[in-house]
């Protein structure tokens, strides 16, 4: 699933590529892409045409183009959805569910999702934040992330370290794959108690946690396969320095012990046996 690098990617694109644009018609080809928005593929439709989009914001994972209404066009990419900015007369993707036409003619906006786990709704008060989204925490990258208040935070929760830091309600933007990074980095296994961190070792995990999302933006995000692109349909580099992340059996780049894997709430994760021990029960 896109973390915050890939969607930080896209929100990127849609800024170049949508922001000031006005809306002549919207296509739904597939209902599940807009169910979400309860009122149907027609009022979603509806409340796009005519009008203009202000700019592309992200919230963690999610993405929203506040409108000139006061509405916002919100979306998740889920496991395969694609936002793509392309020209209008391009070939249209086996996959393509939304469809979203502007008035000057140009580049049209195109929702692609192979599985469908994605979706796209409008709804109102668009602006700062849709209110469906208000639960969802900020990010490290966001310049009003609250440093001091995650780190007590965390240090108040009773869980194992990676599952405080895929809980989006305390820090969003992170998943599996830059978990394992930023763990790897800070060395210390996702299991350790984050009742029993130090509050300098917080602050380290988070400034590790900003290298890695940084880095991975800079790159364009993680590409393993074709599903994950940028608006203008480029795929992600950072596969190419990911130091843990699917790399079972291969030397760690600090060390050289194989890199083992650990089956994690129905996924897996990634770490050195010997930079990142787990901790004694």
């Amino acid at each position: 699933m896109p973390e915050l690098p890939e969607v930080e990617t896209v929100r990127r694109g849609l800024q170049r590529g949508v922001a000031g644009r006005t809306v002549a018609a919207v296509t739904v080809g597939h209902p599940r892409s807009v169910r979400r928005h309860t009122a149907g593929a027609d009022d979603f439709a509806g409340r796009l045409a005519g009008r203009t989009v202000l700019s592309a914001q992200r919230r963690g994972k999610y993405l929203w183009l506040p409108l000139d209404s006061g509405d916002a066009l919100t979306g998740h990419l889920g496991m395969s959805g694609q936002l793509l900015v392309v020209p209008a007369d391009s070939p249209l993707q086996k996959h393509l569910h939304v469809r979203v036409r502007f008035s000057d003619g140009d580049r049209e906006l195109r929702f692609v999702d192979q599985r469908t786990f994605g979706g796209l709704l409008v709804v109102p008060d668009g602006d700062p934040v849709p209110p469906l989204l208000a639960h969802i925490a900020r990010d490290p990258l966001d310049p009003e992330f609250d440093d001091e208040l995650f780190v007590e935070r965390l240090r108040r929760r009773r869980t194992g370290l990676k599952r405080a830091l895929l809980d989006q309600t305390l820090v969003s933007g992170i998943g599996n794959i830059y978990a394992d990074e930023t763990l790897w980095r800070a060395q210390l296994h996702g299991e350790r108690p984050t009742d029993r961190l130090s509050r300098p070792a917080v602050r380290r995990l988070l400034g590790h946690a900003r290298d890695v999302l940084r880095e991975a933006v800079v790159a364009g995000g993680t590409s393993f396969d074709a599903l994950y692109v940028s608006a203008e349909g480029v795929s992600g580099l950072f596969a190419h320095s990911l130091n843990t992340y699917g790399r079972e059996g291969e030397p760690c780049a600090r060390c050289g012990a194989p890199v083992r894997r650990e089956s994690f709430m129905n996924r897996s994760s990634f770490s050195c046996p010997r930079c990142q021990p787990r901790p004694a029960r």
